[in-house]
């Protein structure tokens, strides 16, 4: 086109202006130097959680289903990674997958037998497993059209899912969550990633999964300490967001704590149902603003992970970090003082302790270590520091600031309460 023709710039998206090929109409060289162009744009995202038995199950069709939806007819890839803890405790596992496969040859294929991954929190402290899993896709041709299925703990499934986000700008991923904490909370959310620089998650994505599995056969060789460790999440949620569903905790509180199946599916289920209402309908499901409701107690519990070098399960240190903040609520946001009792009562019974002695290790400067989890949740999430606290059951609150010498006076409290009623948890 010669210079000085004329072009009609988008008429039916509303734009009426004429310009000159070259130059805008009339406009200033300083105009033209800071013209823009500027449009928004949504993405839908279709986020399933689905609940089974026996996924891998010679009569179960879930996953078949799910995996040759939108493009039937077509031999889809597949890697499947395996959490190696998971992997000893079930040791027929690994073949059942494989069979599983084997028997749908016309649908998906697995490239190589399940990958065994270390998990828990350790798999996250550095890019290794990540690096590993990158090479396995590049090595088996996998696609933004084939599936990385990672079945296992909520560590495994950040790791995977990280990996899997990142390689040819997002594979498509399916969970597969085997432990509580993973069914009811993390392994249904959005969030994947390592930690790095001594801090959790530094490095991650948002990514929501093709689809979430939860199967509850594969809870069943958890350990007491690891199935327990999900029901906190359940606490949380329902204090933020659901006072009969707290309630309905309590009254079936000696069931949970003795890991009735029934009593267990129900918990996981209502969680997972209220976090991926959270997601849906929060408006902000990647978290550009600054609050992180569903992050009740764990300002501290994520420091304190961190202090204990993760010996401290990340299920039994958000117990101490929403018995903390619980504390604080009632001291600071008028949280009936009696209602901050049951939900202590309520996590004892439950199993859970609510005092570690990383709580009272300080600084050189005299200052508990702890409480820089307070700049480093405020630098995880940028912006303002946004902390939810609890006013009554069911309804939280966000404030953003913590009074220091109330944060103490909680810390004291605990302290006492665990010499004046120590509880040995199994």
């Amino acid at each position: 086109m010669r210079r000085g023709s004329e072009v009609r710039i988008s008429a039916r998206d509303g734009l009426k202006r004429r310009s000159r090929c070259g130059e805008a109409a009339g406009a200033t060289p300083e105009v033209q130097r800071n013209l823009a162009i500027e449009r928004q744009f949504q993405v839908g995202y279709r986020h399933r959680v689905y609940f089974t038995d026996d996924v891998f199950g010679e009569g179960n069709p879930l996953l078949r289903t799910l995996l040759i939806q939108g493009a039937p007819g077509r031999v889809h890839k597949a890697l499947v990674t395996l959490d190696a803890a998971l992997a000893q405790a079930q040791p027929a596992l690994s073949e059942k997958i494989a069979a599983y496969f084997a028997r749908h040859p016309d649908s998906h294929r697995l490239v190589c037998p399940p990958l065994a991954i270390e998990g828990g929190e350790p798999a996250k402290n550095s890019a290794l497993h990540v690096n590993e899993i990158h090479a396995r896709l590049e090595r088996h041709g996998i696609c933004r059209h084939s599936y990385v299925v990672a079945v296992g703990g909520g560590a495994h499934l950040d790791v995977v899912g990280f990996a899997a986000a990142t390689a040819h700008r997002g594979v498509r991923h399916v969970r597969v969550p085997s432990t509580t904490l993973a069914q009811a909370d993390s392994g249904v959310g959005v969030k994947n990633g390592i930690n790095a620089f001594g801090k959790k998650n530094f490095l991650g994505t948002f990514a929501p999964p093709f689809a979430v599995i939860n199967d509850f056969q594969l809870l069943s060789s958890l350990s007491a300490r690891d199935r327990r460790a999900g029901m906190v999440e359940a606490v949380k949620v329902a204090l933020i967001r659901d006072g009969e569903f707290f309630a309905a905790i309590e009254a079936r509180a000696p069931q949970l704590a003795a890991f009735h199946p029934e009593a267990v599916r129900w918990l996981i289920h209502r969680c997972a149902e209220l976090h991926v209402h959270h997601i849906a309908s929060s408006g902000d499901p990647f978290e550009f603003g600054s609050a992180r409701p569903l992050d009740f107690g764990h300002w501290a519990a994520h420091k304190l992970e961190q202090m204990s070098a993760y010996t401290l399960r990340h299920g039994e240190a958000v117990a101490v970090g929403i018995a903390l903040d619980t504390l604080y609520s009632a001291r600071r946001v008028g949280l009936d003082p009696g209602d901050a009792e049951r939900v202590l009562r309520l996590l004892e019974r439950l199993g859970f302790s609510l005092w570690t002695e990383e709580l009272l290790r300080r600084e050189a400067t005299g200052r508990l270590v702890v409480l820089a989890g307070l700049e480093e949740f405020r630098e995880h999430l940028g912006g303002e520091l946004t902390i939810t606290l609890i006013e009554a059951i069911g309804r939280g609150r966000e404030v953003h600031a913590l009074d220091e010498p109330a944060v103490l006076e909680a810390i004291d409290t605990l302290e006492r309460r665990a010499q004046s009623e120590p509880r040995a948890v199994p």
